[in-house]
């Protein structure tokens, strides 16, 4: 007689959390400043300011900006922060950095305000394989943020996780 084949992962009490689950639809795009540069490293203001109200932003419409400068030019802050007043409109985040950069910073302010309650006392496992850019630091972050509420930290697939946490009893 065959014995019953019975799923212990099933009817465990692990829970599975997946950053992935939490990525914000919306184009990721960089914008390098440096087109509007005098020979791409002299900042004129004039020109600067000209070609910031003549640009469509319009096209950037809930759109993840991350500008950038990519000459070894010295950009004062009032620059980017010129380029976010005509972005805002629009976009749904504006950051200086690298596509990299606006990742963690858009994840860093998912997790911020993210209840995690509901994994109180349980074992939890962040799921490892990511499809879309999910960055390293939310990985970490969401670790610091389980850790003050979960009976234990894993990470992986449950048939194949590395214990990370366990709460000290």
């Amino acid at each position: 007689m065959a014995e019953e084949i019975i799923n212990r992962v099933a009817n465990s009490k692990l829970v599975t959390f997946n950053l992935e689950d939490f990525y914000p639809e919306g184009d990721r795009i960089s914008f390098d400043i440096s087109q509007w540069l005098l020979e791409g490293i002299v900042l004129k203001e004039k020109e600067f300011r000209a070609a910031a109200e003549a640009f469509d932003w319009s096209q950037y419409r809930n759109a993840y900006v991350a500008l950038y400068c990519s000459t070894d030019a010295i950009v004062p802050a009032w620059a980017y922060m010129l380029l976010t007043t005509k972005l805002t409109p629009h976009a749904k985040k504006v950051v200086v950095g690298t596509l990299d950069v606006l990742e963690t910073i858009i994840f860093t302010e998912i997790i911020q305000h993210m209840n995690v309650d509901d994994f109180k006392d349980k074992p939890v496992i962040v799921k490892g394989c990511a499809h879309k850019p999910v960055p390293q630091n939310a990985f970490l972050l969401i670790t610091q943020k389980l850790q003050a509420v979960a009976k234990s930290i894993m990470y992986g697939e449950a048939c194949s996780s590395v214990p990370l946490y366990k709460k000290p009893k």
